[in-house]
């Protein structure tokens, strides 16, 4: 690539974005960190991709999240990712933050799934080779794996650590009582547990039954996915439901009856947004990060418009007692 054409980051980013320090730890992540999750697939549009990660860059978002089977297919985020970071990002590796994961079905075979020894390390392998990476800066067990010994899984990403191949790890989808087992044996490996990424919205607040007062006593910081419950804390629904929404195409995660369902709620919620002069999304996101053992808001985007509209958030995470009681009697 021409220098002409070369990218270089908005000079203001970091005046842009607000940093949480990880738990206990010495990292920062920003309140608003960018997942792959979707639109970063095989068949998803490659320019429009650099133009989410740049300017989600541009904005003082640091942290771009993947896993080993974000697609479709499988795979392919992380290989276009690693191409995007080839072509636009190369001499911003060092103020980059990238995770992965491992833990949901990625290849054929008794070892192509779960927590076993020989999955992880294979796994993070295959990651760093099609992201062209020497390391990745936190590691996750993407879920419990209730048939393998936690020693094994947890002695597997002590060992990554030591290798070089992640500088942090992490733990995704765990419940309290499995967290705090994992977190035990991390801390006398040596490898403190650095951040649990669960699911955490409004209209879903199981992290609120054990495991948020369990980070906070541990030192682990938290960075929740799913922030906007599959688009329903959005102003997508307000008004019926868009064909090309998640719900009419009956995605795993979403459908109409769900939608249909919560759309008082959903109505009720966006008053309340309005009354703080925000979008429901916004008050959606601010509503996460209001609560100070929360370290990020991990958000997915199709458009640069949804990742500047989901930045404004951060400039009012304050609720007084009426807003909070008006949204949890939503519920």
């Amino acid at each position: 690539m021409s220098k002409k054409f070369k990218y270089t980051a908005n000079a203001d980013r970091y005046q842009k974005m607000n940093y949480r320090r990880t738990g206990n730890s010495g990292l920062l992540l920003p309140e608003i960190s960018l997942g792959l999750w979707h639109n970063f697939g095989k068949n998803d549009d490659f320019q429009n991709q650099r133009a989410l990660l740049k300017c989600a860059f541009d904005n003082g978002i640091t942290h771009f999240d993947l896993a080993n089977n974000y697609g479709p297919p499988p795979g392919s985020a992380e290989k276009n990712f690693g191409k995007i970071l080839k072509k636009d990002f190369k001499s911003y590796r060092d103020e980059l933050i990238i995770s992965s994961k491992a833990g949901y079905g990625m290849w054929e075979g008794p070892y192509g799934d779960l927590g076993s020894k020989k999955f992880l390390v294979a796994s993070l392998d295959q990651s760093l080779q099609r992201m062209g990476l020497e390391y990745v800066d936190i590691f996750y067990h993407h879920r419990p794996d209730y048939d393998t010994p936690l020693e094994e899984t947890m002695g597997t990403l002590d060992l990554m650590v030591r290798q070089g191949k992640a500088l942090y790890i992490g733990i995704s989808n765990y419940q309290p009582e499995r967290a705090e087992q994992a977190f035990k044996i991390l801390q006398d490996l040596g490898t403190p547990c650095l951040i649990h990424q669960p699911r955490y919205n409004i209209f879903d607040r199981w992290i609120e039954n054990g495991l948020l007062d369990l980070l906070g006593n541990t030192g682990v910081g938290a960075i929740c996915f799913s922030p906007l419950a599959q688009g329903m804390l959005s102003n997508k629904y307000i008004n019926g439901l868009p064909k090309d929404s998640r719900a009419v195409k009956d995605s795993p995660f979403l459908n109409t009856n769900q939608v249909l369902e919560m759309l008082p709620k959903i109505k009720a919620l966006n008053e309340i947004a309005q009354n703080r002069n925000q979008s429901l999304a916004q008050m959606a996101i601010s509503w996460i990060l209001k609560d100070h053992r929360i370290t990020s808001v991990l958000i997915g985007a199709s458009k640069t418009e949804q990742i500047l509209d989901s930045i404004k958030a951060t400039q009012n995470t304050h609720f007084s007692e009426e807003e909070l009681n008006a949204i949890s009697q939503n519920l």
